[in-house]
């Protein structure tokens, strides 16, 4: 059902795309990921007096794209009208159709450059590369030979070819920090939140929220919605960083210790440069609890409001998953038998093969903070590698 305030312009039934009319010229379209769990995609449209910008575009897929274009359609446009292309972060189901929407209507795209790299790397890699890389990285974290056969056997018939993000898009522009970004009419500022990728921006509309409409006269329609209106200011439109009902997932950076344009401007404390993913979202998410927008739009699940409440309950998830596992790292252990004892949504027999070396990797990221907060080290010499608490 859409939250109060919002009116729906299509439904799932019959096969028209899912399109909420959020109010004040903005718009999400549900664009589904094949043979995933988290269903969809939420990409927003937002009326400017250039054009409508599209910030995510969903999975490359001919489904998606059906329902992308139908859904621009719903809300009242024409895919040729679209005139740019705002992304959240660079994995496969938020910037994956940003290549046809460019090629379809001319518009631009812009990343944070941090991100770009990694669509860049991804590009110019050799088929194998990808494959070698993760093979490598679970064999130093313990993983043993069953879980790292499939891989290898992969990588002597030549695979990888096929791997998302190979034919990524590159940016035509870069999301700066702050930056009020160029969307005539509208004012929308880049706020930089690294952790879930290390170039993660969120966007805030700095606009009077539709449901505080009417407060300043106290009249009409708007008077009679007071009592229910979003307290914070403007809108936030949050791609993973904040999510209503899911933990995004934190892990090592694709090359965690470079330092490339992941490195944080002088100002910054961010981590970025110094392979602390998580140091990275936590201090992304302090920023946006500060924030306090009136309501959230994240690219997941549904639109939401108290933001400060939910960036308090991720910041005391992780630490207490970080007091768990400096618990456990009495005795020496590697990141691959960490990630076999931390609590996940089913036990470990049950998770699929892909999905543990995703666990694997937030394993990995919050070793890595307890390292740099000098809580835990690597067991010098030890291979695979070993972790102990300090």
């Amino acid at each position: 059902m859409p939250e109060a305030g919002m009116t729906e312009a299509g439904t799932s039934g019959g096969g028209a795309p899912q399109v909420i009319d959020h109010r004040g010229g903005v718009w999400s379209i549900a664009v589904p990921i094949p043979d995933n769990p988290l269903g969809h995609t939420l990409v927003h449209l937002l009326e400017t007096d250039r054009g409508p910008v599209l910030i995510d575009t969903g999975w490359d897929d001919p489904d998606s794209w059906d329902t992308l274009v139908a859904g621009v359609d719903a809300c009242g446009f024409a895919l040729t009208e679209l005139h740019g292309v705002l992304i959240t972060h660079h994995h496969p189901d938020h910037h994956g159709l940003s290549a046809k929407v460019r090629e379809a209507s001319g518009a631009w795209i812009a990343m944070h450059a941090a991100d770009t790299a990694l669509v860049l790397r991804t590009r110019e890699a050799e088929p194998g590369q990808w494959l070698d890389f993760l093979i490598a990285k679970l064999a130093t974290a313990g993983a043993p030979d069953d879980h790292l056969a499939p891989l290898r056997k992969a990588r002597a018939k030549g695979g990888g070819r096929s791997l998302p993000g190979r034919r990524a898009a590159l940016p035509d522009r870069e999301i700066g920090p702050g930056e009020l970004l160029d969307v005539p009419g509208r004012r929308l500022r880049a706020i930089w939140t690294p952790g879930h990728t290390p170039g993660h921006v969120c966007l805030h509309l700095e606009e009077q929220h539709p449901g505080r409409v009417g407060e300043a006269t106290g009249r009409g329609a708007g008077a009679e919605r007071l009592a229910g209106r979003p307290a914070g200011f403007g809108r936030l439109f949050s791609g993973d960083h904040l999510l209503p009902g899911i933990t995004p997932h934190i892990g090592l950076y694709e090359d965690p210790d470079s330092a490339t344009v992941t490195d944080p401007p002088p100002s910054s404390q961010l981590r970025s440069s110094r392979g602390d993913p998580l140091g990275d979202y936590l201090e992304s998410l302090e920023r946006i609890g500060r924030l306090a927008p009136a309501e959230v739009l994240p690219a997941h699940q549904h639109a939401f409001t108290g933001a400060d409440g939910r960036v308090r309950e991720l910041t005391a998830h992780h630490e207490e998953r970080l007091s768990g596992l400096r618990a456990l790292l009495r005795e020496p252990l590697t990141p691959w038998q960490l990630a076999v004892s931390m609590e996940w949504n089913r036990p470990w027999e049950q998770i699929p093969y892909g999905s543990r070396n995703i666990a694997v990797s937030e394993a990995e990221a919050h070793l890595r903070h307890l390292v740099k907060l000098g809580h835990a080290e690597l067991v010098p010499g030890s291979d695979p590698a070993l972790y102990r608490a300090v």
